[in-house]
């Protein structure tokens, strides 16, 4: 049997404001190490809310969360901190880099955060996923000085450097042209296939979720299709 990275069982999840709206509905599912899954379904459809979730952000839910089968449920918010950042990377729609900093140092503010190998290691690490998705060129430059495109595999970069159990995005390729969106998406594929990385990506994008091993389709809270 596969290893199981994440695993949601029954998680149910509510907004009370003022009246009481069930947002997720008995949510329930496994991810295998160096699957490459896609979250699909419509605006509104439950899909950001159930990524908080899975992310750890947010703990007001029922049901359990298990990270490599360990219950997050009950942990402090500094025990989920450690866990997001030392086993979670994240890929945003916007890449969220600090302008003020080189790509290098920017790729490297997750493993400083971490704190778990010295400032030389850590630089060694993040000049390793520069060059693995072939930007080690950009590295001293500053970030505002690189293009959209290039913005984008520097916070793929980033969200590698501490090697997480699983990649998350929310819309990574949303605000791409076509030719970037197909470069992220050859990227995470290639980290699926050659790194054994283990990859959840939310989607509007049709087109790539179908690329992907598996899709995840949500409607009105609900998985329609796992």
């Amino acid at each position: 049997m596969q290893d199981i990275i994440l695993e949601a069982r029954h998680i149910n999840k509510q907004f009370h404001d003022p009246v009481t709206v069930q947002v997720l509905t008995d949510i329930t599912f496994s991810i295998a190490k160096g699957e490459f899954v896609s979250v699909t379904g419509k605006s509104g459809c439950g899909k950001s809310t159930l990524l908080y979730i899975l992310s750890t952000m947010d703990t007001d839910y029922d049901g359990d969360l298990l990270i490599e089968g360990v219950s997050m449920t009950g942990k402090n918010d500094a025990a989920l901190a450690r866990i997001r950042n030392e086993k979670i990377g994240f890929v945003f729609q916007f890449h969220y880099l600090l302008n003020e900093f080189t790509v290098l140092r920017n790729v490297m503010l997750p493993g400083m955060k971490l704190n778990k190998y010295s400032e030389q290691e850590v630089e060694h690490r993040a000049l390793e996923r520069l060059k693995m998705l072939g930007i080690e060129h950009l590295a001293h430059k500053m970030a505002y000085r690189v293009s959209g495109g290039e913005k984008q595999r520097i916070a793929i970069a980033r969200a590698l450097v501490n090697d997480p159990f699983i990649i998350m995005g929310d819309e990574p390729t949303g605000n791409l042209d076509v030719k970037n969106s197909e470069m992220v998406f050859n990227i995470f594929q290639q980290l699926a296939e050659e790194h054994n990385q283990t990859l959840l990506i939310v989607t509007h994008d049709q087109g790539f979720a179908e690329k992907t091993e598996r899709i995840i389709e949500m409607e009105d809270g609900k998985i329609l299709r796992n």
